[in-house]
């Protein structure tokens, strides 16, 4: 094949001008097996090299491109002696800069030979007596007339060892010339409407673009498409959903909020109201509910779900809860035996740890149909529970259960509606690309008369007057929970810590005072009775790890102490804290730490600052990204490789109503215009792992 030839985009890699069997093998390694995943290899930034900044003009913090003849250079040992720095100055006749690399002292024999002087690009930073930039990017002046390299807008890769800028570079520079064109899923009168440049202009501009603003369109262009293809899948499995055959519940809306107002004993807030009308409306539909009730802490998700608890019942179908722990289903249990008394409706409890002859007995009850709403762990999937007639089914907790125990769930009734629910608040970005194919209702509104927790950052010499602090409650009648710093290594250090802290809090802080214990290495038998002991007030200060995350409720326990607290992530401290608040006293979150970095310190700022999740979700998602979310991993959140959830949240929102649009008018896209798209969704479809509750 001629080197000029058009490549297919399912050329394999080695066989693309610069690459080779050797090289292929270090692509592989960032997933680039072929010409296409090459192309799809976007630049992680951009560096503007075509104007140069003299030194003299030069200040800390800003990033510069120099050009100057190096005029000394040197290895030294560090301190210690396990580091080498290879030193050199560069003069550019303004003024002479430090650049600085650690433990590549070859470096110095290769700066030795520029004779022509080298050009650097780095981020300048103050050094005592002199400017620096360590590790900086350079090259040999002579190559600047190179035009993939200088005199442009100039793309900076992410590598892998082995794998340099200058040679990516390159090869993908002749790799943007030799490929086919690859196909555009947008006709051209939708690129118009949407303001979009065409693909093949896209893929040139993203990898080598003319302007910045060139750079910015054809990255937006390329969020569109892997955005549109996920929303369409999202769309047509909605739409799939809403043709599926499902129970249409028939009961008086009016009738079950009365009866509801009166089992819990108070009026529902506005949010719960609206919340429970529209899975009331989703219930009553003759096609399966597929909903997700958000709620932060505290904000009353478990009236909402009894609500439509209660509406199942009140229709002669049973109801399922499944919760992801032993104490979070104990708790949902004990909740809604004693709400559910009062309307003669009783709860079944199934939990794996439960004896053989109690398991059989809940199972025949439940068959029976003598308990129509049962609560329970992974236990209600496993062979042997069967309903008379399941019509409801909610999930709690739901990112901690895997597709297939929700579908066993599921396949426990004829199609019943779900309703999944999350204390974990996820920004509205996150919700359309996770649980895109649920509807979604959110309780943003909190019941009256709980008092915000007033959250506290102090640094660990001030250990002292925050346990005086504590003891100062104690002494008023409250509770305190301890959260033992994270310790990522295993959850046996993690004991550890615990147990360390509990002594330690137990001999020389608290020798007075009952202190308990709680961690995830201790058998379900003594995590209970820790939990009991604390519940009923024997135990005043309770050391835990975060098995104490979600679900515990212990309304006279008003602070929390959160040792090291800049090693938890932001939405675990919110979750952490929400065990406190939920009586009527004022409760007090107090956070020992000292972060090392700027993200750290914002998670903390961000702590004391708000107790509003959602608010705090977003601020994660900033600070973490999709990828590491709470929960995120086992949701099967889509690879974005392009679209990014903060920066391009209008992108995918013009997406998303672009997807619906599509397949509203063409469900199967089977007409012309869209023959593209489906054939692009049918490649990607693996790759998507969307989140399908049926």
């Amino acid at each position: 094949m001629p080197a000029t030839a058009v490549r297919p985009l399912s050329t394999e890699v080695q066989f693309v001008p610069g690459v080779g069997p050797k090289v292929a093998q270090l692509l592989a390694k960032l997933e680039i097996y072929t010409l296409g995943d090459l192309l799809w290899h976007l630049p992680r930034r951009y560096e503007d090299r075509r104007r140069f900044l003299n030194v003299a003009r030069a200040r800390p913090g800003e990033y510069g491109l120099f050009k100057g003849k190096i005029i000394t250079v040197d290895n030294q040992k560090a301190r210690g002696g396990h580091m080498t720095l290879t030193k050199a100055y560069l003069d550019d006749g303004t003024g002479a800069i430090e650049l600085i690399w650690f433990n590549q002292p070859w470096m110095r024999d290769r700066l030795v030979k520029t004779k022509a002087g080298v050009v650097v690009f780095g981020q300048v930073k103050s050094g005592g007596y002199s400017l620096q930039i360590e590790t900086p990017e350079w090259e040999e002046a002579s190559d600047s007339s190179d035009p993939i390299h200088f005199n442009r807008i100039v793309p900076i890769y992410p590598l892998t060892e082995g794998v340099y800028q200058k040679h990516l570079r390159r090869i993908l520079y002749g790799a943007i010339n030799l490929a086919e064109t690859p196909p555009d899923i947008l006709t051209d009168e939708r690129l118009a409407r949407l303001q979009l440049m065409p693909i093949h202009e896209a893929i040139r501009q993203v990898h080598f673009p003319d302007s910045e603003e060139q750079a910015t369109e054809a990255r937006r262009r390329l969020a569109f498409d892997e955005f549109l293809l996920i929303q369409t899948g999202i769309a047509r499995q909605k739409a799939q959903a809403a043709k599926e055959q499902g129970i249409a519940m028939s009961f008086d809306a009016h009738e079950v909020a009365q009866e509801l107002v009166s089992l819990v004993g108070f009026e529902l807030t506005g949010a719960q109201k609206r919340c429970a009308r529209e899975i009331w409306r989703d219930m009553a539909q003759p096609h399966p509910m597929n909903r997700l009730l958000q709620g932060d802490v505290g904000s009353g998700k478990t009236a909402v779900a009894a609500a439509a608890l209660l509406a199942a019942v009140r229709s002669g179908y049973q109801a399922a809860i499944m919760a992801p722990t032993e104490i979070l289903a104990e708790q949902h249990w004990s909740t809604l035996a004693n709400l559910m008394v009062g309307a003669g409706i009783p709860v079944e409890l199934m939990l794996g740890k439960m004896t053989k002859k109690q398991k059989e007995q809940a199972r025949e009850r439940v068959l029976a149909g003598d308990s129509m709403v049962a609560v329970g762990t992974h236990a209600l999937i496993q062979e042997g529970v069967e309903f008379r007639n399941l019509g409801l089914v909610v999930i709690d907790e739901q990112h901690r259960f895997g597709v297939m125990q929700r579908k066993a769930l599921r396949q426990k009734g004829a199609n019943p509606h779900v309703l999944v629910m999350t204390a974990t608040p996820i920004p509205r970005t996150l919700t359309m690309t996770i649980y895109g194919e649920l509807d979604t209702s959110i309780i943003d509104e909190m019941p009256p008369g709980r008092k915000p927790v007033r959250t506290h950052w102090k640094a660990p010499d001030q250990r002292g007057s925050v346990y005086a602090g504590v003891r100062k409650l104690l002494s008023e009648g409250r509770q305190a929970y301890v959260i033992c710093p994270l310790v990522e290594e295993s959850e046996k250090l993690q004991a550890q810590a615990a147990e360390e802290l509990f002594e330690k809090l137990r001999r020389d802080i608290f020798p007075d005072i009952e202190v308990g214990l709680l961690h995830g290495r201790m058998k379900p038998a003594e995590k209970e009775l820790a939990m009991e002991r604390f519940r009923n007030g024997d135990v005043k200060v309770l050391v835990a790890t975060t098995v104490v995350e979600v679900g515990v409720d212990v309304p006279n326990a008003t602070v929390m102490v959160i040792e090291d607290a800049d090693r938890f992530g932001l939405a675990q401290l919110h979750q952490l804290r929400g065990r406190i608040g939920r009586g009527d006293q004022q409760s007090f979150c107090v956070m020992i730490g000292d972060p090392k970095s700027d993200d750290g310190r914002a998670r903390l700022d961000t702590m004391v600052a708000t107790t509003d999740g959602f608010r705090i979700a977003e601020e994660d998602l900033k600070l973490r990204g999709p990828g590491e979310i709470y929960g995120v991993r086992q949701s099967g959140m889509p690879v974005l490789k392009v679209g990014d959830l903060i920066q391009d949240r209008e992108v995918l929102i013009s997406a998303r109503e672009e997807a619906f649009e599509i397949v509203k008018a063409d469900p199967d896209l089977s007409q012309r215009e869209n023959y593209r798209l489906r054939e692009a969704l049918e490649n990607q479809i693996a790759k998507l792992d969307v989140v399908n509750v049926s």
